[in-house]
């Protein structure tokens, strides 16, 4: 394909020059610039948002080697960067969608357009997998299929490869024309509809219209007939624009393709089906719907594009799950495991080794990459290692390893400090000897390595229960309240109480990678371990103790003073310590009659002894509500800011230093905006949990465990200690391996809790033991070894608490440290 340079892409966007520096290949684009690769070779795009403006972050990129911005803001001083290429446009976001788009032109191979509310990115996976011997393929890495997403996935494309998968979605309207000029799609897949983003349509059919706006200039549309707004509306299309229907169908035998046979076994389901008088028939090694709807999408498109012969079906029998998140789990010998396995190609390894980054906090922890053999390229296998020898140069990878005969076979492009092995059962062998310790280890490996043998042997053991935190829902949520604040107001995200049982270290690396501006924890111990951890933005202590001041000095560690006996305690050891202009967080009481000053005579004392010498030096006040999250005491809710205002002016005015106000937890974000300040302090909003606008947030927290036993019980006999669960008939129970000892309340016991097992609220027989409990599992499907969701996004934490006539804080804060923490990511 045509080079693109930092000169030429000017008239492609229809840029002008503002300042030109040398001419430079441009061979990676950014908007991130916590994520630039090589500097040199990059094309900043500054983008714009409600929230965030891209020109604040220029230096960022210029320091790491970026010489190619593209921007809108004319009246930035481009002095301070020498040497550098400025294009000015009007909307950058759209400039970026441009050079996409000419990207897009210039790829001479057949490129499939895949839409639809769920199975995008599984389909897009299963078609590549299953056409990997026929055709050298390109497709987006993971999910990319946003107004950003898509242009980062077009700019992918070479022509060495004969075929592209692109997948877009779209949340709203109007944005599917942008993403359609883009992709250009020949063939285009609709998996399906459902009810994603629904609240931003007007209908269902027109969420239906907006998506197939990516097919107006298709040949060939594959969907499925039994969505009867689907059907109907592609039949419009046809009409109007003469694209060619591929349809298949369960029940509707003018379908295009008709599937009459669907068998389910434990091992996976058999299809039949037919077009015309020819009968196709393929075997999956899946059972559930889903997978059965988009394997017959896969086989739809197969017969679309030509590939339907007897060898490509038989690869259906040995389709790979998609796991489509990267999971994050604490390691053997203090190490941190990130396992993505679930695509390999240089692409999306340029992804998951920003993680890599972010998990190892700015070189604090060494950082391991174990890859195996790339099968999805279109380059060559020279060129192809050249270029991951050339990433992991590039992101200072301190220790290589490879797995499979190609890495192997290039192995003098990888330096000494690489070591290599033919395959998986190879390195398991000699995994003593490599001897892996206190490091963030990215296993990267294709399918059929079967890396889960090698997360299974790295990752810390533990009982089968565990708690599975999500990450990206997390960010969503933390955005979701962003999107309520001013540009300029800062947030200090809770991280106490080990992260309200998510894990502090993990989530206060996601919080400090994006961007949080404060972390507070409970004590100074916490604030320690995450300092230990690499997390370098400024800690608040909200209980400090006396005994931990000198720990607080050693680690910049803030401290909330919220009495006169504290701040005296502190400025001596301060004194002692002698410290200059340490900073400190003062609590106000404006109701809450828990700690902090209450009246202007202490206001008086603080400032006296604050101003006497330069030894502490206050950032901010705050205070706390009582009572935010209820309407019914909204009035004694503006008393309390009445009252904070009234004492925090005090203190404003009297310093010569902006010093910062904050009030609202995240109840008051949602419903006291306009007391924003100069900061909020974000708890379990973050965490998935309103009171306000439940709807808005995603589930974080996600406790599983396992069936351990099922056994029958006859009318009469009793079950648990105490014999308190009394069978009045025949029961089928399971035992579960979580008791109060893993933070399941015992007050759960005897019907009170329940737990949903495969679609099914199952309630707690008898007394809650210490590492068990039973469930009366009558009328479920269930068997021993299935999963079972003790609360998450089918049972939420909400309604464990209100069984418990307790708060979702005390059911997250109480899950004990012995249970297995997962993080991931989609």
């Amino acid at each position: 394909m045509i080079a693109f340079n930092n000169h030429s892409i000017a008239n492609i966007i229809g840029a002008s020059v503002l300042q030109q520096g040398p001419k430079l290949n441009i061979t990676y684009l950014s908007t991130d610039s916590r994520t630039i690769v090589s500097g040199p070779e990059t094309l900043f795009f500054a983008l714009v948002s409600d929230r965030n403006n891209g020109h604040d972050y220029l230096r960022k990129a210029y320091e790491k080697g970026v010489r190619s911005f593209v921007i809108s803001n004319e009246k930035k001083n481009l002095v301070k960067y020498p040497d550098a290429t400025f294009l000015l446009v009007e909307d950058t976001l759209t400039a970026l969608q441009q050079l996409a788009a000419a990207r897009r032109n210039q790829f001479e191979g057949n490129v499939i357009g895949i839409t639809g509310s769920n199975g995008k990115t599984i389909v897009k996976e299963w078609l590549s997998e299953l056409l990997v011997d026929d055709y050298k393929i390109i497709r987006s890495p993971k999910s990319y299929n946003s107004q950003i997403g898509v242009p980062h996935s077009l700019w992918l494309l070479d022509n060495q490869a004969d075929m592209a998968f692109i997948e877009a979605g779209i949340s709203q309207p109007g944005e599917m024309e942008k993403l359609q000029q883009m992709i250009k799609p020949r063939y285009g897949i609709i998996t399906n509809i459902g009810e994603a983003h629904q609240a931003n349509f007007e209908s269902t059919e027109q969420k239906i219209a907006e998506k197939l706006k990516l097919f107006n200039e298709a040949e060939v549309i594959i969907y499925c007939k039994d969505y009867s707004g689907i059907d109907q509306a592609v039949q419009k299309m046809v009409t109007e624009k003469g694209i060619c229907p591929v349809s298949w169908s369960m029940m509707d035998e003018t379908a295009d393709l008709f599937i009459y046979f669907v068998q389910k076994i434990p091992e996976g389901c058999g299809i039949i089906g037919q077009v015309k008088e020819k009968q196709y028939a393929i075997s999956i090694p899946f059972s559930d719907d889903a997978s059965v709807e988009n394997a017959i999408t896969c086989l739809a498109a197969l017969i679309a594009i030509g590939k339907e012969q007897d060898q490509v079906l038989n690869r259906f029998s040995t389709l790979m799950p998609v796991a489509m998140r990267m999971e994050i789990k604490q390691g053997i010998n203090q190490c941190i495991i990130i396992n993505d396995s679930y695509s390999s190609d240089i692409n999306s390894l340029a992804i998951a080794l920003d993680t890599l980054d972010q998990q190892a906090s700015q070189g604090f922890m060494p950082k391991t990459l174990v890859l195996s053999d790339i099968f999805y390229s279109s380059k060559s296998d020279e060129e192809l290692y050249r270029e991951v020898a050339q990433l992991i140069k590039l992101r200072s990878i301190e220790r290589f390893i490879g797995i499979g005969a190609n890495l192997k076979k290039h192995r003098e492009l990888f330096g000494d400090n690489a070591i290599f092995f033919s395959s998986t059962a190879d390195f398991l062998a000699n995994l003593t000897s490599i001897g892996l310790q206190n490091e963030v280890v990215l296993l990267k490996g294709a399918r059929e390595y079967h890396f889960d043998q090698i997360a299974s042997i790295l990752q810390a053991k533990a009982h089968e229960t565990v708690l599975e935190i999500d990450l990206s829902a997390m960010i969503h949520n933390l955005n979701h309240f962003r999107s309520k604040l001013s540009k300029e107001t800062k947030i200090m995200a809770m991280v106490k109480a080990f992260s309200y049982g998510s894990g502090m270290a993990e989530i206060a690396r996601l919080l400090e990678f994006h961007q949080v501006n404060y972390l507070a924890v409970a004590i100074a111990d916490e604030g320690v371990a995450l300092r230990k951890a690499g997390i370098t933005i400024p800690i608040v202590i909200m209980n400090p103790e006396e005994h931990s001041f000198d720990m607080m000095f050693e680690h910049l560690l803030e401290p909330n003073i919220y009495s006169t006996r504290l701040l005296e305690q502190f400025l001596h050891s301060a004194q002692r310590n002698a410290v200059c202009n340490f900073p400190i967080h003062v609590k106000i009481d404006t109701g809450m009659k828990r700690l902090g000053f209450d009246s202007e005579e202490e206001i008086k004392y603080l400032l006296e002894k604050v101003k006497r010498g330069n030894v502490l030096h206050i950032s901010s006040v705050f205070t706390h509500l009582a009572a935010s999250d209820d309407p019914s005491e909204d009035g004694f809710t503006q008393i309390q800011f009445h009252r904070f205002e009234k004492l925090a002016k005090m203190i404003q005015s009297q310093t010569e230093h902006h010093v910062m106000l904050h009030a609202l937890n995240s109840a008051g974000i949602e419903r006291f905006v306009q007391h924003q300040y100069d900061m909020v302090r974000l708890g379990i909003g973050l965490y998935g949990i309103s009171q306000v606008n439940q709807e808005a947030l995603q589930n974080v927290s996600t406790l599983k465990t396992t069936i351990s036993q099922i056994r029958k019980v006859s009318k009469g006999e009793t079950i648990g200690y105490g014999r308190k669960g009394n069978a009045g008939k025949e029961m089928l129970i399971a035992t579960l391996p979580i008791g109060y000892a893993d933070g399941f309340n015992r007050r759960l016991s005897q019907g009170v809790g329940k737990v949903w097992i495969n679609g099914k609220l199952a309630p707690v027989v008898g007394n809650v033991c210490m590492d068990m409990c039973m469930v009366d599992v009558n009328g479920i499907e269930a068997h021993e070894g299935d999963r079972v969701v003790v609360f998450g996004a089918e049972y939420p934490a909400s309604e464990m608490a209100k069984a418990l006539d307790t708060i979702p804080y005390e059911v997250f804060t109480s899950i004990s440290q012995r249970v297995k923490r997962v993080y991931f990511q989609e």
